[in-house]
């Protein structure tokens, strides 16, 4: 019954038909070679793992490692009337954290991160490109032969192949899928936000630690973690060492807690089934803490959890339980009550800098998630900084870093009742948890091909422990649940829209393209005034004449002596290859002087300032012309690209396509052929006809009188007869999103003394 897997990931024919040896000025990305979850164990030592885990306290476990402040509070908030009640909310205190963040997430689905990536965004570009669920513009079939587009394909009759193909064939199952994606992130959001006001902290002294703790963002997570890492690894330190002293001089019966009997009579008095919602806060972070699998290796996360987070979480749970055995009247200030006098203050210090660093997990988290959601078109444009030179993951994001800020402490100086705000906190965990739950469920059929029982036994795990929680959370929404879901829907609404007017958009470019006919009929100098130059257009078609370059010439009947049409696009994978990045195609005749680039972007990737990409470009372009003639006399192909696979096959004696590798000097042209076939060099004047030395010279001229960017501003509105619902979210919420966006030429880093803003109205 299990999945009969007809070819595995195949590698070996991608990336690799021109690959032309070449040398790009960017930076050293060590996070593929120590962040790949695949060869972590074998690649990074003892010492360096450590150094990671310890790091990873400071970022990843703040807000899960805080929860013993408030959980047991929140648990009895009428007093405890009978102490057995205290060892079976002991029980299932230690059952959650058990199935939930250790097996679910420690072990299962940060097994699931997209070659280092975490997040629902990391597993929604997964299932993308095992299925085509056309939710994401600018894809082209090209980009799935990328050395990165993993992807298997399925004996017709598996469980994977029949998922793909219901996924496929439903297009609300699409619909559905990727709100799910975004409530998941939205709610993660909502739930960092809310983390800091659950903490006793002083509220003045909680603000500025706060407004310290966002102002140190832009130093990066490598220096941050640093910084707090020493804060929590103290704080695991001290709650385990006080619950130790706890058990031992209070009550060690509570031990007995570990029985799974004691969850049983916990259910079985119905009484304590609203308790529940707030036992579900000893898990709050966990969500966070897979968004930040990209931050540092996956064993590191699961060392830190399993030798300090874990152990320590439990024996401070257990201490407290066993000081209330003894203490009962003291449930409602349990935490700081149970702390030994002689390091009360050194533990209350702690304390209130551990609550409010605890918002780190989710700063990172958020910070990971808003850039694959930008990467994957579904959040406006926004400013992401690189805040490492090893590691690409380590980003900081301005505005959402202040807009953070705002609503942190706007939450922790608004709420007076705990209650209320850990109502708040539950409603959120719970989300996620479910979100995560039915994502992965996917994730197992389509992409680990898992045994239909492996992922039965999963699914019924997850669903039970966390459709109980939710039970007893919907009915706290009035209590103080509406909060993250006011939050989360800020957050959702732009997102949701933002990729509803992006797709719109497209399809409105793509309905609009010029036809080549057109172009090929105006003739080389396309019936225009040809200025010396070239004038790269930027768009957001993957292949073809945009409108906009019609809508130019139409109103400016003069163009540059070399048109180049750029696409940025950004495609479901967690990278894409210097070497793979570009791809050039030749639009109309060699006379037209006329191309069309796509460079392309993984979700990790970033589109820097000291990138050089005019000058990228333009190699890429000379190789292309340069090889351009070699590829017409032995494969007949217009196009170029290190991934391209190559469909010729009239000559029976041609080389494999899928295993030459082309490297260029200026000297000359050497075809490294497979074994089978012979390896032919032949000298640059042998290679290179008249007619392409010429074509070089014209382009190299062109680019020495001067490059101009033609970028487009369009303004976008719903058609007149559109539903009322169509114009509120196009003319109102998108275009007040596109407003307070970046611009084009600052996410392109286009010159300004070499830019032109072309200007159009859209109707869609």
């Amino acid at each position: 019954m299990g999945s009969e897997v007809k070819s595995d990931e195949d590698t070996d024919n991608k990336g690799q038909v021109w690959f032309v040896n070449h040398k790009f000025d960017h930076l050293v990305d060590e996070e593929a070679e120590r962040h790949s979850d695949a060869n972590v164990k074998n690649r990074l030592s003892a010492l360096l793992l450590m150094r990671f885990a310890f790091k990873s306290l400071g970022v990843v476990y703040g807000d899960l490692g805080t929860s013993p402040m408030y959980v047991l509070y929140n648990t009895f908030p009428d007093g405890i009337k009978d102490t057995e009640d205290v060892i079976d909310a002991l029980s299932l205190i230690i059952y959650t954290l058990t199935i939930i963040p250790l097996i679910k997430y420690v072990l299962i689905v940060c097994r699931a991160n997209d070659n280092g990536q975490g997040g629902t965004f990391a597993l929604y570009s997964l299932l993308c490109r095992h299925a085509k669920l056309r939710t994401i513009p600018n894809q082209d079939r090209s980009d799935e032969e990328l050395t990165t587009y993993s992807r298997s394909t399925f004996h017709e009759r598996s469980h994977a192949a029949k998922t793909k193909r219901w996924l496929e064939k439903h297009s609300c199952s699409k619909i559905v899928l990727l709100v799910l994606v975004l409530v998941g992130s939205s709610m993660v959001i909502g739930d960092g936000i809310l983390t800091p006001a659950i903490s006793e902290a002083v509220v003045l002294v909680a603000v500025a630690i706060l407004v310290v703790l966002f102002s140190v963002q832009h130093f990066g997570v490598d220096k941050v973690g640093w910084l707090f890492a020493p804060i929590v690894f103290v704080w695991f330190l001290l709650i385990g060492g006080i619950g130790i002293i706890n058990i031992w001089k209070y009550d060690s019966s509570v031990l007995k807690a570990f029985s799974p009997v004691h969850v049983y009579w916990f259910f079985r008095k119905g009484h304590t089934w609203p308790s529940l919602g707030s036992i579900i806060l000893c898990i709050t972070g966990t969500e966070a803490l897979f968004a930040d699998v990209c931050q540092f290796p996956v064993l590191s996360i699961q060392i830190a959890f399993a030798t300090v987070v874990y152990p320590c979480l439990l024996l401070a749970y257990i201490g407290q339980a066993a000081y209330l055995m003894k203490k009962p009247d003291h449930v409602h200030d349990v935490f700081y009550r149970s702390i030994p006098d002689i390091i009360y203050w050194p533990v209350f210090v702690v304390a209130t800098a551990a609550a409010v660093v605890a918002s780190q997990a989710t700063i990172s988290a958020t910070f990971s998630l808003i850039k694959q959601a930008v990467a994957l078109g579904c959040f406006p444009r926004v400013k992401v900084m690189h805040t490492s030179k090893k590691y690409s993951s380590h980003i900081y994001i301005p505005e959402i870093n202040w807009i953070l800020m705002i609503l942190c402490v706007a939450v922790t100086a608004g709420f007076k009742n705990q209650h209320q705000i850990g109502n708040a906190c539950g409603f959120a965990v719970v989300i996620v948890m479910l979100v995560t739950t039915l994502i992965m469920i996917l994730i197992m059929l389509l992409v680990w091909r898992c045994h239909w029982i492996l992922v039965l036994i999963f699914t019924v795990l997850s669903l039970l422990v966390e459709g109980t929680y939710f039970s007893a959370m919907i009915f706290k929404i009035h209590r103080g649940g509406w909060v993250p879901l006011v939050i989360a829907a800020a957050f959702f609404i732009s997102m949701s829209v933002w990729h509803y007017g992006t797709m719109k958009r497209h399809q409105f470019e793509l309905q609009s393209k010029v036809p080549i006919e057109w172009i090929l009929g105006l003739g080389p100098s396309l019936g225009l005034v040809r200025v010396p130059g070239v004038g790269l257009v930027y768009s957001e078609l993957a292949n073809g004449v945009p409108h906009i370059f019609a809508h130019f010439i139409t109103n400016l009947p003069a163009i540059h002596s070399v048109v180049i049409f750029v696409c940025v696009k950004y495609i479901p994978v967690y990278t894409v290859p210097e070497g793979e990045r570009f791809l050039v195609t030749r639009v109309g005749p060699k006379s037209f002087h006329m191309f069309h680039c796509a460079a392309r972007y993984g979700y990790k990737d970033l589109h820097k300032r000291d990138d050089e990409f005019e000058k990228n470009l333009f190699e890429n372009l000379f190789r292309f012309m340069r090889l351009e003639s070699l590829m017409d006399s032995c494969m007949a192909s217009e196009v170029y690209s290190p991934c391209d696979q190559g469909d010729s096959k009239d000559d029976a004696n041609l080389p494999d396509p899928h295993k030459v590798t082309t490297t260029f000097s200026p000297n000359s042209i050497v075809s490294v052929v497979s074994p089978e076939y012979t390896v032919r060099t032949m000298s640059s004047s042998q290679m290179i006809s008249q007619d392409e030395i010429d074509e070089l010279e014209f382009l190299t001229n062109s680019r020495d009188t001067g490059v101009v960017h033609i970028l487009g501003k369009t303004v976008m509105m719903a058609r007149r007869d559109s539903e009322f619902y169509k114009k509120i979210l196009i003319d109102y919420i998108f275009t007040f999103l596109r407003k307070i966006c970046r611009e084009n030429n600052a996410i392109f880093y286009c010159p300004r003394e070499c830019l032109l803003n072309v200007g159009q109205v859209i109707i869609v």
